[in-house]
């Protein structure tokens, strides 16, 4: 049984209006049969998956003009997935994952809200042996750097799962992990830029972070 408050929103992406339900802020936790608790997430890091964070609304409003035909996208990480329903909308091959026991629930009820075809949803670790998610030609993901133990278990997850050409796509605060994990992805055959958003006036305050991106074989194929 649940037992956490919920809000629900609007966000818009110009003419587009996407439909969110949330955790109504990141006090909420309801972990009544220790499902969280013993996949090892902690009451202090329950509620992260199921907000809005700026980076996600970065990654999203990527997603909105980023091209689709024919790609097969993964988002990693995905937490509440406002990039998967953002290009589930645009009618994208999205398949969404993250780690968290709730993740899947909160999409599904959300591409429900935006009268939408389900999400394919695998909850999945990184730290995995085998998944069932797949080789994909685009993997994108926002704020997933939160520990520098995560820089070899994301770089690892991400080559077991990109295509022979892959453009992988990531949007960081700054929480100072993106550098080792840039390293990390050079030396598994990526090619590597960052830059900042252009105009994020969607945000409540400036964005501090970055847009990284990683090519591995020839881009556009």
């Amino acid at each position: 049984m649940s037992h956490f408050r919920v809000r629900y929103q609007t966000l818009e992406f110009d003419k587009t209006d996407i439909h969110v339900r949330t955790l109504r802020d990141n006090q909420e936790f309801s972990d009544d049969d220790n499902i969280a608790l013993n996949l090892g997430i902690s009451s202090a890091v329950w509620p992260l998956f199921g907000v809005i964070w700026p980076s996600g609304e970065v990654l999203a409003h990527l997603m909105f003009e980023h091209k689709i035909d024919g790609l097969k996208i993964l988002e990693v990480g995905c937490g509440i997935g406002l990039a998967s329903l953002v290009l589930n909308h645009r009618l994208a091959n999205i398949t969404a994952t993250d780690y968290h026991p709730e993740a899947g629930n909160f999409l599904k009820q959300n591409t429900l809200l935006n009268g939408d075809q389900p999400i394919p949803f695998i909850r999945a670790s990184w730290q995995d042996a085998s998944t069932d998610l797949g080789k994909y030609d685009c993997i994108i993901g926002s704020d997933i750097l939160y520990e520098r133990f995560h820089v070899d278990l994301l770089s690892a997850f991400i080559e077991k799962h990109a295509a022979a050409n892959c453009l992988v796509l990531l949007v960081d605060p700054g929480r100072g992990h993106h550098a080792p994990f840039s390293k990390k992805m050079v030396l598994l055959g990526y090619s590597h830029h960052q830059r900042k958003p252009d105009a994020t006036n969607y945000l409540s305050s400036p964005f501090k972070g970055q847009i990284l991106t990683y090519q591995k074989g020839i881009a556009g194929i």
